[in-house]
């Protein structure tokens, strides 16, 4: 039989299209609960939360920025993303290479050396700044069956873990740039809002 993790492998591209909340949203600067029921619930909640993300598109996707405060991110920094032209001549993608990763009650250890990326986050569409990270990271959790996992990761994938945990310690990307540089970013966001 397969598990939950397999099975969310298996469908990744069916599922209902989440709204994700934007900056700054409540939730996103909430801590996020942990997670003890692997329900059936769980895994669907996890499936859309896939389905959203790749149709965003994004590489990542927490449980908070969908309005969900608990302990859970979705990444998959390597897949593939085609644009088509159709036959009526509408535009449409292809999604190739998937391998979504599903992170429980993540903790972070033996973090090693540094690494500036420019980040970017489907809450703060638009923004995008370099971020200092570890280049390096180990993460300890759980998946869907509420197995222990472990990984160790580094560059893209090691950045894109330590976005998504910081949703689920009530942060985003711009708390950890200057307070300048990030108080420019909010009356850039307010103005906008307001149009």
């Amino acid at each position: 039989m397969n598990s939950k993790t397999d099975f969310l492998k298996n469908y990744t591209l069916s599922g209902s299209e989440l709204s994700i909340l934007a900056y700054p949203h409540a939730t996103l600067s909430k801590v996020a609960s942990e997670i003890t029921d692997y329900s059936d619930q769980l895994v669907q909640l996890a499936k859309d939360m896939t389905y959203t993300m790749y149709q965003a598109p994004g590489i990542g996707l927490a449980a908070p920025q969908i309005g969900k405060s608990i302990r859970m991110f979705i990444i998959d920094v390597g897949f593939d993303r085609e644009e088509i032209t159709c036959a009526d001549g509408t535009e449409d993608f292809v999604l190739s290479n998937l391998n979504p990763m599903v992170f429980i009650n993540p903790t972070f250890r033996d973090g090693e050396g540094e690494i500036i990326y420019e980040e970017g986050c489907l809450s703060l569409p638009g923004i995008y700044e370099d971020v200092t990270r570890f280049n390096k990271i180990t993460v300890d959790y759980t998946d869907l069956d509420g197995a222990q996992q472990s990984i160790e990761a580094e560059g893209t994938m090691a950045v894109c873990l330590q976005h998504e945990n910081d949703h689920l310690n009530g942060k985003v990307f711009i708390d950890r740039i200057s307070l300048i540089k990030r108080n420019i970013i909010k009356k850039k966001l307010t103005k906008k809002k307001k149009k």
